[in-house]
């Protein structure tokens, strides 16, 4: 038994890395116990590694740093791809409204935290820990211990400060998100039937996404006159997918002449379609796709190599085929001859058989190649994030440089690249899975070595120090922001409370209040708020506890 004692008792590889898997295994466990209807869920690493700390189980210094600092770099590289797609047409299609009232919840937060700071007699470092737990926001607390161990003269005791605050603040930091909601359904008197009613209906008028309608020509100034002639069809963002003429239904080429009495399939936006009814003529009353029993349509999804950066125009030409719409993360649209494909575009094609045949061989549709990963692109990522984040730079005010650090650099890098899409044969795309393994993985190493550093202190601050009054700090952080936006943006912009409660999840980054506001409604309100506002939450609640500390240190 010796060596059994020895390998918990001394320090060596196999000890590290058995327990860094028991503080992960057992916190994951812990996460999963229902605390009347509340989990901690990942959050039950830190609390396991506080545990474990506490009876003075650790690991060797430097190994805990490096764990700390790789699994944030995994995880805050895997945010920013998952985000980085939908970063900027959320912000602008879904709603600017939406992403300033969660700015203002963030920014709020954040002056409150300085200000019990400043009154309470709080440290600088334990107000940003509270600041990320009352917020459920782990990036925030990775990037705060990130830029606080960059700097000059800060103690080991002083960087294990964010971790006490966030671990005390963090349960009610679950509590306060719903408890919000619950109060401001209460005081409106709110029925979610309605709400879920009168939202469907404006996302019904609102819709952008393509639609077909047939046509029937009648503009003299069309007959005869080529496809490739007629400007306002690319203009519009509009597609010609089928053309019947003289009782034969085909696909139009840039060559393809029309003629009075032809019938057009359009594939467009529904008003750009109603308004090409006055450029080309009525509604037709022969459905296409009925009548063309030599035309087919198929969904094909880029995972070649080759076909990564053709043209839709190079796949008209090229094979005789018409691409209606391309689905791309967050995006659906009809493409102009223009448009480049990405690696895990999903091209809605319409043509023969044989021709969708051939444009399927040369666009790859292989689900295996699309769910395995690059990994080159990854480390190349990683290395251009760290790079990044290692670089200095100087602003106004403040005397020493600042750095992106290892939180802030890999996550801009991640969100560029995965705007860029591809580097010649080099994929940024990362499958769904690869994506949530890479996060995960990140986030509990990273919350498994904050638990093991600051164990030592939490129940001592907790039950003979300020732990208490930093708890009730930290239950003011969490709920005036959010009582405040949420008033005000039912009083003053009548926001939909389905959305409303997308948006006070989305603020605070916490998927748990997510899952409790779907349940009051099977509505999609709160997911698509959510999914709008948590990309801009996520970076700037990630600014935030480094300016914090860089400001007011």
């Amino acid at each position: 038994m010796n060596w059994f004692i020895q390998l918990f008792s001394q320090e060596s590889v196999p000890h590290s890395l058995i327990v860094i898997s028991l503080v992960v295994a057992t916190g994951l466990m812990l996460g999963r116990i229902p605390f009347f209807t509340l989990r901690l869920g990942i959050a039950g690493v830190l609390f396991s590694g506080l545990a474990l700390g506490h009876f003075g189980i650790t690991i060797n210094p430097q190994v805990l740093h490096f764990l700390r600092e790789f699994g944030l770099i995994l995880f805050v590289y895997a945010i920013g791809l998952q985000v980085g797609p939908g970063f900027v047409s959320s912000f602008f299609r879904y709603g600017v409204k939406l992403n300033l009232l969660a700015a203002a919840i963030v920014m709020l937060g954040a002056i409150i935290s300085l200000v019990i700071s400043r009154v309470g007699d709080i440290p600088i470092p334990v107000a940003v820990g509270l600041f990320s737990g009352a917020t459920t926001n782990t990036p925030a607390l990775a990037a705060a211990q990130e830029i606080l161990g960059g700097l000059p003269g800060v103690t080991g005791e002083t960087q294990k400060l964010p971790g006490l605050g966030y671990a005390v603040a963090y349960p009610f930091g679950i509590i306060g998100i719903i408890l919000s909601m619950l109060l401001i359904r209460r005081f409106f008197n709110i029925d979610t039937e309605n709400e879920a009613a009168d939202f469907k209906r404006i996302q019904q008028q609102n819709t952008t996404q393509p639609v077909y309608k047939d046509l029937t020509v009648e503009n003299v100034n069309l007959d005869t006159l080529p496809l490739a002639e007629i400007p306002f069809f690319e203009a519009m963002g509009v597609v010609v997918t089928r053309i019947l003429h003289d009782g034969h239904v085909s696909i139009p080429a840039p060559d393809t002449r029309l003629g009075i009495g032809d019938t057009l399939r359009l594939v467009g936006e529904a008003g750009q379609l109603e308004k090409l009814k006055l450029l080309i003529g009525p509604d037709s009353p022969i459905d296409l796709k009925e009548i063309a029993n030599n035309l087919h349509t198929r969904r094909i999804v880029v995972t070649h190599k080759k076909a990564i950066g053709q043209t839709v125009a190079n796949l008209r030409a090229l094979y005789g085929v018409t691409v209606s719409r391309i689905y791309r993360p967050d995006v659906e649209f009809s493409p102009s001859g223009s448009v480049h494909l990405h690696f895990g575009d999903e091209v809605n094609a319409v043509g023969s058989m044989e021709a969708l045949d051939k444009l399927e061989n040369v666009l790859g549709n292989s689900l295996e190649t699309l769910n395995h990963p690059q990994i080159v692109p990854v480390f190349i990522g990683i290395s251009l994030g760290v790079l990044l984040g290692s670089w200095p730079f100087y602003l106004p005010g403040i005397p020493s440089a600042i750095k992106l650090g290892l939180a802030g650099g890999p996550l801009l890098v991640a969100i560029i690249l995965s705007r860029v899409g591809n580097w010649g044969t080099l994929s940024w795309h990362l499958p769904k899975s690869s994506n949530i393994i890479l996060k995960d993985l990140g986030i509990v190493l990273f919350l498994a070595c904050v638990g093991l550093h600051s164990g030592d202190q939490f129940v001592n601050t907790l039950l003979n120090g300020n732990g208490f009054y930093w708890m009730g700090c930290a239950v003011l952080i969490t709920l005036l922001p959010l009582l405040i936006i949420g008033f005000t943006a039912r009083l003053a912009f009548s926001l939909n409370y389905l959305s409303l409660c997308g948006l006070l999840a989305g603020s605070m980054t916490d998927p748990p209040a997510l899952a409790f506001a779907n349940n009051l409604s099977p509505s999609t309100a709160v997911s698509i708020a959510y999914a709008t506002v948590y990309p801009l939450v996520m970076i700037l609640r990630i600014i935030a506890t480094q300016l914090i500390i860089l400001l007011f240190l």
